[in-house]
C-alpha cells in the first residue's frame, strides 16, 4: 500500500501597505514661522490649490508634474524588465525540461513508487527467496531488485488484492521477470512455482540403495537434491538440474570446512576412509529449502551447516557427560538406532549400543553390513557379515567409521538420554516391528525362535 504523506504548504500573507498621504485642508499661512527661509528672508509666495469641490476625487498635494513624469517612466522601465525576465525564464524552463525528459523516461521505473510493467513483455524466470517472517513489502523489494516487477509498491498493492498471499511459505520460488505485479503475485501463490524444496526422510543415505527383495531403488540424498534443483527458466519444457555426479564430486572435496562441516566433526570427517561418504549423516532428516540456482558446493554447505545447528539444538555438544560419546560418535550411534528400530524402541536400542561399547562387545548390526553394499535387507548372509569394511560391526568392535544414514532428531535424543537397562541383545520378530530385549544370550536365542517364519530370510 502507498502512504501518501500529507504536507503543509507555506501560506504567504500579503502585506497590506497603507498609502500614507498628506492630509488635505491644512494650509500654511504666509505669516507663520514656516513661511520664512532659514536666512530670515521671506519665502516666495506659495500657490494654493483650491479646495476640491464636494464629491470630487481628491488629488495628492505637493507633487510636481516633472516628478509625476519621472514616476511614470520608472514604472514603464520596471514593467519592461519583468517582461524580459519572464521571457528568459520561460526559455530556461523549456531547455531544462527538454534535457530532463530522457532522464525521467529512463529512470521512471525507479523513481515512481508504484511503477508497473505492462503485460506482454515478460522475460526469463528468476528465483527469489521468501524468508521466514517476510512481509509482502520485503518480498516485493526482492522481486523488484531482481527485475520481476517494476516496483515494490506495485507488488504490495497486488499482494493486498490477492488473499492467497497469506498462504505463501518460506522458500524459493521461480517467477517470470518483467511482468505486471498482479501476475507476479499470482505466480508466487501458485504451489507449482516453488523450487528447491525437498523432504529427507529419516534413515536416508547419501547414495541410492536397492532393496534386495523387491529391486526397488531408494533414492539417496544426492538424488533428492538433484531432482529438487530442476528449474525451467525459459519455459521451454527442458529444465536445468544440478546433477547427481556434480553433487557427489562437490561432497568429496578434501576441505570439510568448505562444505560447512562443524568443528566438532572436522577431525573425524578428515579421516573418513571414503571421500564419497564423508558427508554421511551430516545432512539432517527433515524438510529443506535451498537455492536451486546455487553451485553444488554451496547447496551442500547450506544443508550441512544448517543441519549442524539442528543437531546442536538437541544438546549434542554436551550429551557426552551422560553417554560418554563425542558429538560425532553420538551422531554415528543415532544413525544405527534409526536403521535398527522403530521410534518406540529408540531409547532401548541406544542403551544396547552403549552397553556393548562398554563391555566391549561387537555391535553386530546387519544395517552396518548393508551400508557398504548399498543394499537394504533385514537379514544378511554369512559371506556379507564376514567382509571386513570400515562400517561392518560384525567384523570389528566399536562404532562404524561414519554415520550410516541421516538420523531423526528423535534418534539423536535417544542416544543423548538412553533408557535405563542392562540389555545386550535385541531382535525384531515380525513385520509389525515387535522387538524383544534381553541381557542373556540364552534368552536371546529363545527370542530368535519366536521370529515370524521367513521374516529374517535373506533375499540374496
Amino acid at each position: 500500500m502507498n502512504n501518501h504523506g500529507s504536507f503543509d504548504r507555506d501560506r504567504r500573507h500579503a502585506r497590506s501597505d497603507e498609502a500614507h498621504t498628506d492630509p488635505i485642508g491644512y494650509r500654511v499661512d504666509e505669516g507663520s514661522d514656516f513661511d520664512r527661509r532659514m536666512d530670515g528672508r521671506p519665502r516666495p509666495p506659495q500657490r494654493h490649490e483650491p479646495h476640491p469641490a464636494p464629491g470630487a476625487e481628491p488629488r495628492e498635494v505637493g507633487r510636481s508634474r516633472a516628478a509625476s513624469r519621472r514616476d511614470r517612466a520608472a514604472s514603464t522601465r520596471k514593467r519592461r524588465g519583468r517582461i524580459v525576465a519572464l521571457a528568459l525564464g520561460l526559455i530556461l524552463i523549456v531547455a531544462v525540461a527538454g534535457g530532463g525528459y530522457f532522464a525521467v523516461s529512463k529512470f521512471s521505473n525507479r523513481t515512481t513508487p508504484n511503477a508497473d510493467f505492462a503485460a506482454g513483455s515478460s522475460g526469463d524466470g528468476v528465483v527469489i527467496q521468501v524468508h521466514p517472517n517476510d512481509t509482502a513489502q520485503q518480498i516485493g523489494t526482492e522481486a523488484a531488485d531482481k527485475g520481476v516487477v517494476a516496483s515494490s509498491g506495485a507488488f504490495l498493492e497486488a499482494a493486498i488484492a490477492n488473499n492467497a498471499i497469506t498462504s505463501v511459505q518460506p522458500g524459493f520460488y521461480l517467477l517470470t521477470s518483467n511482468v505486471p505485479a498482479s501476475r507476479a503475485v499470482s505466480e508466487l501463490v501458485d504451489p507449482a512455482s516453488r523450487v528447491g524444496n525437498m523432504v529427507i526422510s529419516e534413515g536416508r543415505q547419501l547414495h541410492d540403495a536397492r532393496d534386495v527383495n523387491t529391486g526397488a531403488v531408494k533414492k539417496g540424498i544426492y538424488t533428492l537434491i538433484s531432482e529438487a534443483s530442476c528449474v525451467d527458466r525459459t519455459g521451454s519444457g527442458s529444465p536445468i538440474c544440478v546433477s547427481y555426479d556434480d553433487l557427489n564430486a562437490a561432497g568429496a572435496v578434501d576441505d570439510p570446512a568448505a562444505l560447512g562441516v562443524p568443528d566438532w566433526a572436522t577431525d573425524r570427517v578428515e579421516g573418513v576412509p571414503d571421500r564419497d561418504r564423508q558427508l554421511e549423516g551430516l545432512i539432517a532428516a527433515g524438510t529443506w529449502d535451498f537455492d536451486p540456482s546455487a553451485a553444488p558446493a554451496d547447496i551442500l554447505k547450506q544443508l550441512v551447516s544448517e543441519s549442524a545447528t539442528r543437531y546442536e539444538d538437541t544438546g549434542i555438544l554436551t550429551a557426552g557427560t551422560n553417554s560418554g560419546l563425542t558429538p560425532y560418535d553420538t551422531l554415528v550411534a543415532a544413525s544405527l538406532v534409526e536403521r535398527e528400530s522403530l521410534p518406540q524402541d529408540f531409547s532401548k536400542v541406544a542403551r544396547v549400543i552403549l552397553n556393548r561399547l562398554a563391555v566391549p562387545q561387537k555391535l553386530e548390526f546387519d544395517s552396518t553390513v548393508n551400508y557398504s553394499l548399498d543394499t537394504t535387507e533385514v537379514a544378511t548372509t554369512d559371506a556379507d557379515r564376514a567382509r571386513v569394511t570400515p562400517w561392518n560391526t560384525y567384523a570389528s568392535e566399536g562404532l562404524p567409521a561414519t554415520p550410516i544414514s541421516s538420523p531423526s532428531i528423535g534418534a539423536v535424543q535417544a542416544v543423548e538420554a538412553p533408557a535405563d537397562g542392562d540389555w545386550l541383545y535385541f531382535v525384531t520378530i515380525d513385520q509389525a516391528g515387535e522387538t524383544l530385549f534381553t541381557r542373556s544370550y540364552e534368552e536371546h536365542l529363545a527370542n530368535i525362535a519366536k521370529v515370524e517364519p521367513g521374516f529374517l530370510d535373506s533375499g540374496r
